[in-house]
């Protein structure tokens, strides 16, 4: 059988020449209208290989608008919770915030004398002390909003001046900033509302907590200069409240409380408070010089001198710092010891015990340190966190 051959193709020359140049190629005599033809399909190719990338960018920036949209719809839930908790339980942000017109004009406190009669209707006293007292947005009643029972005033004498000025440091006095004008007579009129003269009722005999009118509020007044120059200046401006019959006394032997108790600390001379058979002015005894073991039963010595009684003191008070220690990773069996030698001491003699510069940070350190402090027997905590201490987190 013959062979069937298939005729070949004949290419020219110029069909190989066109075969073998790439797409790409132009001609050298070709015209600058072929040349930019190519620049489209480069462009292309350079978009198709940055699309990923675009891709990549719109991907996380997608993700991070929706976890911080989800961040800050968790952040707003929390928010309208709280708001919610301080609805129902009465939590406020800010003690001072029922002070907000304070010294305002046409709010009746431009004199730094205006009460509220309804203001502490419903506070329930707190055994706290309100340590730089004069340091709040308003002296006196923001202490007494939160609950404490106690607050502190220094007082400044100057010579040819017998006003009492207030204030931490000299840098910090102003004219209108007086003993009387934050505290004595701020204290008269709160107790003249609490004591009204009605046909219902005619008494002095109430103090300046509703729910416990009983409850004596302790004055401690920081001598800062000369305690012998100061003392009779004290004395004078507390006449209001004594002649009222509202500031507890000692006389004949005994201690009558009142609604007001003046302790006097820092330059008090010791000497002139107990230089009289009446006083209403005690002393601030010194805690650290009073410890007694506390493993040991109590047996006073018939011949024992005792300097410091309820006689003649109300507190008797130390500094934390000092006395007991560094407690931020828990007290030790010597602080334990001291504390309680120390609480035993003053008890033993009719004294409340305070410790003053207590720490206030960590929170966690504080409370556990006033839980510590309450739980071994003292009496007052010393505060600087007025709000703090309302929560009795404690």
């Amino acid at each position: 059988m013959a062979n069937t051959m298939r005729p070949e193709k004949k290419l020219s020359l110029s069909s190989l020449w066109n075969r073998q140049r790439g797409h790409n190629y132009v001609p050298v005599d070709a015209t600058e209208e072929n040349e930019y033809n190519a620049a489209p399909r480069i462009e292309s190719d350079n978009a198709t290989r940055s699309l990923p990338k675009r891709r990549w960018w719109h991907g996380r920036l997608t993700c991070g608008s929706i976890w911080g949209l989800t961040i800050l719809a968790a952040i707003l839930l929390i928010h309208l919770l709280l708001s919610i908790a301080r609805s129902l339980w009465g939590i406020e942000d800010d003690p001072d915030k029922i002070f907000g017109n304070w010294g305002k004009p046409g709010s009746g406190t431009e004199g730094l004398a205006w009460y509220p009669t309804d203001f502490l209707r419903d506070i329930v006293p707190i055994r706290c002390h309100s340590h730089n007292d004069y340091w709040r947005k308003v002296p006196l009643f923001s202490a007494l909003h939160a609950g404490c029972i106690g607050v502190e005033a220094d007082v400044w004498l100057f010579d040819n001046d017998p006003e009492l000025y207030v204030g931490h440091d000299t840098a910090a006095l102003t004219p209108n900033r007086t003993f009387q004008s934050l505290y004595v007579n701020p204290l008269v009129d709160l107790l003249n509302r609490t004591n009204p003269r009605t046909e219902l009722y005619n008494d002095t005999r109430r103090g300046v907590f509703d729910y416990d009118p009983e409850q004596t509020v302790i004055l401690l007044v920081d001598f800062k200069t000369d305690g012998a120059k100061t003392w009779p200046h004290v004395l004078a401006q507390l006449e209001p409240l004594r002649s009222r019959g509202w500031l507890t006394y000692f006389e004949d032997g005994a201690v009558h409380q009142r609604q007001v108790t003046v302790v006097g600390t820092g330059n008090t001379p010791f000497d002139l408070v107990v230089n009289s058979t009446y006083r209403d002015v005690f002393f601030d005894a010194p805690l650290a010089e009073i410890w007694e073991d506390p493993d040991t039963l109590d047996s006073a010595s018939p011949n024992e001198t005792i300097t410091y009684d309820e006689t003649n003191s109300f507190y008797a008070s130390t500094s934390f710092g000092e006395t007991v220690g560094y407690v931020l990773t828990g007290f030790n069996d010597d602080q334990f010891r001291k504390i309680r030698g120390q609480i035993k001491g003053a008890h033993r003699r009719g004294l409340k015990v305070r410790y003053w510069d207590t720490p206030g940070w960590p929170i966690r350190v504080r409370n556990n340190v006033w839980h510590t402090l309450m739980e071994e027997g003292a009496d007052i905590l010393n505060v600087d966190d007025l709000k703090g201490a309302s929560r009795r987190e404690w």
